[in-house]
C-alpha cells in the first residue's frame, strides 16, 4: 500500500513496501501539490500490483508512465518501478575511441597498437574530441584524409584512414551511429611506393661495414643486406640457439607472422655474405654470455640514424628506407637464383607480397632480354674455330670432296619423287 505524506520542505513523498525485498522504501516527489502526489501514490500502486501478480500494467498507468517527463521519471527509474526506454547516451568521439583501444589491447600486438594509438592521435587532432560521435559526418571524414595525406606518404595515410574506418564501424555496430562517415572513401589499399625502392649495392654496404666499429652493429647490416631479415623486428628475436654455424642454417622467428599457419618460425641458410659476421661476433662472446645474439641495442627507431652517420662517414649516400630497401635488394637478388618458392620461403612472404613490395626490375635483366641467345660466348668461340679451321691448307681437299657431295645433293634435290616416294612399297 502506498502512502503519501508531506515532508518538512514543504514537497511530498510516497512511501511503499519492496516487493523484491520487503522493505518500506520512499520515493520522493518533485511536486508540492497534494492531489498530484496521490495521483502519483495511485500509479504507483498499479505498478507495484502489476510487478507482484506479474499482470500488465493498467493502460491508464501505462499510458502515464510514457508520458512522464524529468525528473519524476529518472527517480521512478532508479527505484525500479519502471524501465528505462530511452536511448542510451551518444559517447563523444574521444572517449569511445580510448573505450576502443583499450578493448583492442588485449587482443594484438603491441606493435599493431602503436600504429592504432597513431592513427588515433592524428584522427582527435583533426576533429574535437568533445563532439559526440553522431555528430561526425563525410564532410568531417574527407578533411581528415585531405591532412592525412599533406606531407605524409600515402600508404601511411591509407594505413590511418583505414584505422579510422574501423573506429567508426565499431560505432556502427554498437549501435551509436547508423552510418559510417569514412566508408565512402575507397582505393585505401597499402601498396609499395616504387619511387622510394632502390637497390643497395653490395660494394657500398661493404665500404660502410668498414666504417662501422661494433661488431654486433655490423652484424645487422648484414643480416638485412644478405638474409633478408625484417629489421629490428626479426633481427632483436635472432638467439645463438637457433643458429647452427656447422651446417649452415639458422631459424628466423617473425612476430609479424606469428599469426600465420607456420607460426612465424621459418629455417634460413646462413649465406656465405652473412657468416664472417657471425663468427667474428660468435668468437668475442664471454663465457656464460646471454642466449641473445643482438644485446646492445633495443628495437629502437634510431637504428636507422646511426646507420645514416657511418654512411656519411664513408662516403656513400644513405639510402632512403635502409633497411627495407636491403631487405628488397635481397629479395631480388634470390628471386634470380633459387625459384620464387624457394625465396618465398627463406624471406617468410608471400610470392604476391614479394611482387608488390619487394622485387624489382634491374638492368641486368634488361641486358640478359636483349642478348641473342644464339650469340653467347661458347657459339662464338665455336663458330671461330670453325672459320679458322675452313681457311687453313689442310682443309682444301675435304672441302673439296664435301662440294662435290654437295651437288649431287643438288641433283638429287632437283629429281621428282614417284608416286610410291622414297621407301619401298609395304607387302
Amino acid at each position: 500500500m502506498a502512502s503519501v505524506s508531506r515532508e518538512p520542505s514543504g514537497a511530498y513523498r510516497v512511501q511503499y513496501d519492496d516487493p523484491s525485498t520487503g522493505k518500506r522504501r520512499t520515493l520522493r516527489l518533485p511536486v508540492r501539490d497534494r492531489k498530484a502526489a496521490q495521483t502519483i501514490a495511485v500509479h504507483v500502486e498499479h505498478l507495484l500490483n502489476a510487478a507482484i501478480t506479474c499482470s500488465p500494467v493498467p493502460p491508464a498507468t501505462a499510458h502515464w508512465a510514457a508520458s512522464l517527463g524529468e525528473p519524476l521519471r529518472s527517480r521512478l527509474v532508479k527505484a525500479g518501478l519502471v524501465p528505462d526506454t530511452r536511448p542510451p547516451a551518444v559517447p563523444t568521439l574521444g572517449s569511445f575511441v580510448e573505450e576502443y583501444l583499450a578493448n583492442r589491447a588485449a587482443e594484438v600486438k603491441a606493435s599493431t597498437m602503436k600504429v592504432l594509438r597513431q592513427a588515433a592521435r592524428w584522427l582527435l587532432r583533426s576533429l574535437d574530441p568533445k563532439v559526440p560521435i553522431d555528430r561526425v559526418t563525410a564532410a568531417d571524414a574527407d578533411r581528415v584524409r585531405a591532412e592525412l595525406l599533406r606531407g605524409r606518404a600515402k600508404a601511411t595515410a591509407n594505413k590511418w584512414t583505414r584505422y579510422a574506418r574501423e573506429f567508426f564501424n565499431a560505432a556502427v555496430n554498437r549501435g551509436h551511429i547508423h552510418r559510417n562517415p569514412f566508408g565512402h572513401i575507397k582505393g585505401l589499399a597499402v601498396v609499395g611506393n616504387r619511387e622510394r625502392r632502390i637497390l643497395v649495392p653490395s660494394d657500398e654496404v661493404r665500404r660502410v661495414l668498414d666504417v662501422i666499429p661494433c661488431p654486433q652493429f655490423r652484424l645487422i647490416v648484414a643480416l638485412a643486406r644478405w638474409a633478408g631479415l625484417r629489421t629490428p623486428s626479426e633481427t632483436m628475436a635472432l638467439r645463438w640457439s637457433d643458429i647452427d654455424l656447422p651446417n649452415g642454417r639458422m631459424v628466423v622467428r617473425a612476430s609479424k607472422t606469428a599469426h600465420h599457419a607456420g607460426g612465424g618460425v621459418r629455417i634460413l641458410p646462413i649465406f656465405p655474405e652473412v657468416r664472417p659476421y657471425l663468427e667474428e661476433l660468435w668468437d668475442t662472446l664471454p663465457e656464460g654470455a646471454s642466449d641473445r645474439v643482438i644485446t646492445r641495442y633495443d628495437d629502437s627507431p634510431n637504428w636507422r640514424t646511426q646507420l645514416n652517420r657511418w654512411c656519411l662517414m664513408a662516403g656513400v649516400k644513405p639510402w632512403p628506407k635502409p633497411f627495407q630497401n636491403m631487405r628488397a635488394t635481397r629479395a631480388t637478388e634470390l628471386a634470380d637464383r633459387f625459384p620464387s618458392h624457394v625465396c618465398s620461403s627463406w624471406l617468410g612472404h608471400s610470392e604476391r607480397i614479394a611482387d608488390q613490395f619487394y622485387r624489382s626490375v634491374t638492368d641486368e635483366h634488361f641486358k640478359k632480354a636483349t642478348q641473342n641467345p644464339t650469340q653467347n660466348p661458347t657459339l662464338r668461340g665455336a663458330a671461330n674455330n670453325c672459320t679458322n679451321a675452313n681457311t687453313s691448307p689442310q682443309t682444301l681437299e675435304p672441302q673439296g670432296f664435301l662440294r662435290s657431295l654437295t651437288a649431287r645433293c643438288k641433283i638429287v634435290q632437283k629429281c621428282s619423287v614417284g608416286e610410291a616416294g622414297f621407301e619401298p612399297a609395304s607387302p
